[in-house]
């Protein structure tokens, strides 16, 4: 029997909580299959800085490096707000372990099933049929990580760079994704008024000459932002630097009316990756039992697939997630004639469904 070691990080906020149903979901998975996992439990955030002084703690580093996968929930609130930046939870824990472990490729699909099609805020009859977007986020370079970068009295700087070997190891990895979907890529840069965009135009288009059966599109990415809501059939696989990649990430996710249904995965150039719901910590609703816990179950079953290849267990987990929504759902998807169901009782459905 296989046996899986799984580091988690539950987080802030409601972090805990959807990270316990998502665990309980996992365990139903695993005596099902041949396979078992091993989870090793870790502070990260503001409850590290609680319980360690600092948001990534070197013990929990090497929980991490032990392991074949991360499984993060949330971090952050208003109890670290008044840190120093560099300190708070998000910038001193999720940017410090992208960078550690070279979680350079960020995927984040944005689905609407047709029978969801009442959960967008979108008009039914743009994502008729329904809508699967794929967007392909560089993650450990750009503006986020560009030096120098500075801060004082009279002015502020970052600095936004691109070398080609980042350019181009993302955008194989779109190139690659698009193999397996639609066969169609958009690149997403602001060459207008941007050197830095001018040179990922160009490096891309070069490795796009090693897929002639991939379509390329460049779009600037105010465009691409009204189009996202426009007409968002039009994507199948975008690719995007790190800054405008967070930001069309967010805005795809509203497609799908949702933050608490929508997973991500950041990927290493090995099988390495963290997964981890795309909202937030949710301080006003944490404890509360009613918490959206599919966008961390769906992360997991993200896991599954990119970590260890287990697609069968990971379409069982989709597939049981699905039927559950056709009974009843969370309070920020809810509507009329279905039940309501909490954070733990969504979960015991999805259950039931495996």
């Amino acid at each position: 029997m296989k046996n899986y070691k799984i580091a988690v990080l539950s987080g802030d906020g409601i972090g805990p909580e959807v990270m316990k149903q998502c665990l309980r979901v996992l365990e139903e998975v695993q005596k099902k299959n041949d396979f078992q996992f091993e989870f090793q439990f870790a502070d990260v955030g503001g409850i590290a800085i609680d319980n360690h002084g600092h948001a990534l703690p070197e013990s929990t580093i090497k929980v991490c490096e032990n392991a074949q996968a991360i499984l993060f929930g949330s971090v952050g609130g208003p109890k670290w707000e008044n840190l120093p930046s560099e300190q708070q939870p998000e910038r001193a824990a999720l940017l410090p372990l992208r960078k550690h472990f070279d979680l350079f490729a960020n995927f984040r699909p944005a689905i609407v099933y047709e029978n969801m099609l009442d959960m967008s805020p979108i008009k039914n009859e743009i994502l008729a049929g329904g809508l699967d977007i794929l967007i392909i986020r560089e993650l450990t370079s750009g503006i986020y990580f560009g030096s120098p970068k500075k801060i004082d009295e009279d002015e502020a700087l970052d600095t936004l760079i691109y070398r080609k070997s980042e350019i181009k190891r993302i955008a194989k990895v779109a190139f690659e994704s698009a193999k397996k979907r639609g066969k169609k890529v958009t690149s997403i840069d602001k060459a207008n008024v941007l050197s830095s965009m001018v040179f990922w135009r160009k490096v891309v288009e070069e490795v796009a000459q090693d897929y002639p059966e991939i379509e390329l599109n460049h779009m600037y990415v105010d465009n691409a932002a009204m189009q996202m809501i426009r007409n968002p059939k039009q994507f199948d696989v975008l690719l995007c630097g790190n800054m405008f990649g967070d930001i069309l990430s967010d805005e795809a996710s509203m497609l799908t009316g949702s933050l608490g249904m929508l997973p991500s995965a950041s990927l290493s150039a090995g099988n390495f990756g963290l997964y981890e719901p795309i909202g937030g910590t949710a301080p006003d609703i944490a404890g509360k039992d009613i918490a959206n816990p599919i966008a961390q179950i769906l992360s997991a079953a993200m896991m599954l697939t990119y970590s260890f290849n287990e697609i069968d267990a990971a379409k069982s987990i989709q597939n049981a997630i699905m039927q559950a929504l056709k009974v009843g759902r969370t309070a920020d998807i809810q509507v009329e004639n279905l039940t309501v169901f909490g954070t733990t009782t969504i979960t015991d459905e999805i259950i039931k469904n495996l």
